[in-house]
């Protein structure tokens, strides 16, 4: 019988799953999803072959399960900050801090995108956790033109754009001396292109 990790059954599975994905993060990082073998994660991740194949029967699903761990991980992350300021254009510039904060954390991974790596139904699965993260931005758009302190545009419109200036990497590819500053540059300017206006009494954004 296999060993068990953990004082109980479901503390084994959180702590098998919290290994393997370390495993898969770190070979995601340095040989890409296509160079990635079931074997090789199970044997970094100090796992028997026949307990890898238990939780997670091919390749296609442990990725899957990863991405949602790991977008589940942030959109709690990004609620909570969010939540924690009042301001509607202080949760905009909060939202745009973070985005690029979690692209400077997360190296994107080299070899196949998600959408080459994985079936059509199994891909649209997976992009489907972007969602709670589109409509925290739509939200905090919306708050912002209805206190005033946005202009009314359309959301759907200002989405995409917003979202695909902060997917650029360039913007983090800089020396960690000035990633801070970068990432401050960059919420200025979604600030500015959104038309964000200063607080009444305040001289700046």
């Amino acid at each position: 019988m296999p060993k068990i990790i953990g004082r109980s059954l479901t503390e084994h599975r959180e702590q098998v799953r919290n290994r393997v994905f370390q495993a898969l993060r770190n070979q995601l990082y340095e040989r890409g999803f296509d160079a990635i073998t079931l074997a090789g994660v199970a044997a970094e991740a100090e796992l028997g072959r026949t307990a890898m194949y238990n939780h997670f029967p091919d390749k296609e699903s442990l990725l899957v399960a990863f991405v949602e761990e790991e977008a589940n991980r942030y959109v709690r992350r990004l609620d909570e900050a969010v939540a924690a300021v009042d301001d509607p254009v202080d949760k905009l510039a909060t939202f745009v801090r973070l985005q690029l904060t979690v692209v400077a954390e997360y190296h994107l991974p080299p070899g196949s995108t998600l959408a080459s790596a994985l079936a059509p139904d199994t891909y649209r699965r997976v992009a489907a956790h972007a969602d709670p993260i589109t409509n925290q931005l739509r939200e905090i758009l919306l708050d912002g033109m209805r206190a005033g302190r946005l202009p009314p545009e359309d959301p759907d419109v200002l989405i995409p754009m917003i979202t695909s200036a902060l997917a650029s990497r360039h913007i983090v590819e800089v020396p960690p001396d000035q990633l801070e500053h970068a990432i401050a540059t960059a919420v200025r300017f979604v600030l500015r292109a959104v038309g964000a206006k200063e607080k009444p009494g305040k001289t700046g954004i």
